[in-house]
Order: structure tokens, then sequence, then C-alpha cells
């Protein structure tokens, strides 16, 4: 046993509902973006979705991070952030793209920026939504 006490029932996990876990479901994302939210060092892409909760799939290639140990933090800052960031509509899908050189970027940072791009993408999807809601 670790010691570090998890929580139970902890309704912030990164189970299997919570992710994109099929080329199909990447391919829906990356062919039918909605929104996208875009920074030097990640871009997030979304599409809303018709389940309970958002999906977030991790593009994390070894061209642009080169170390694993490197891939490994910025996917589990990432997941963090997602866990966080809790599961208000409009539900989403989203797929995280590490682009080169945010390996260099220290924790705080890189979950600062992932914050701030999350909730960018959120506010995104909540305009294309409320638009085509009154386009109907």
């Amino acid at each position: 046993m670790s010691g570090v006490a998890q929580p139970q029932g902890s309704q912030h996990s990164f189970g299997k509902t919570s992710r994109l876990l099929t080329a199909r479901d990447y391919s829906r994302v990356f062919d039918g973006a909605e929104a996208r939210a875009s920074h030097k060092h990640v871009l997030l892409l979304a599409k809303q979705n018709d389940r309970p909760g958002h999906r977030l799939g991790l593009v994390v290639a070894k061209k642009n991070v080169r170390q694993a140990v490197q891939r490994n933090r910025v996917k589990r800052l990432a997941r963090e952030m997602f866990r966080q960031a809790g599961a208000q509509p409009p539900y989403m899908d989203v797929v995280l793209l590490a682009r080169r050189g945010i390996d260099q970027l220290d924790n705080a940072e890189l979950s600062s920026i992932l914050r701030g791009q999350w909730r960018k993408l959120a506010r995104r999807v909540s305009e294309a939504d409320t638009s085509e809601s009154r386009g109907r």
C-alpha cells in the first residue's frame, strides 16, 4: 500500500469513461473540432459530446518531448488539470497536443498554462453552443 491516501469514490478520477480510447474518438475531435485553444507549448482541440462528462486524449509525441520521464510528467499534469476542471456542461471531448519546448517548463508554469487554456477552450465551446442554439 502506498503512503499517499487516495479519496474513495472520487468523482474526479481518470477512468476509462474520462478518456478518448480509440482512433475513431481522436479522429472525431481532429476532423470536427468546434473550438481550439492554442499556446506556444500546447494546443487543445474540442468537440462537444453527448455523454455525461468530459473526455481527454493526450498526444505527447517523442519528437517534441524526447525524454520519457518528461512525456510522463506532461501527461500527469494534464490529467491532474483535467480532474480539477470538474464536469460542467457543455460536455466535450478534448485532445491535448504537446508542442516542442513544453518539457522546459516547470510544474507550476505548465499547470498554469494548462488551466488557462482549459478555461479558454470551455468558454469557446460555450460560445459555439449558444450561437448554434440561437441559429436554430
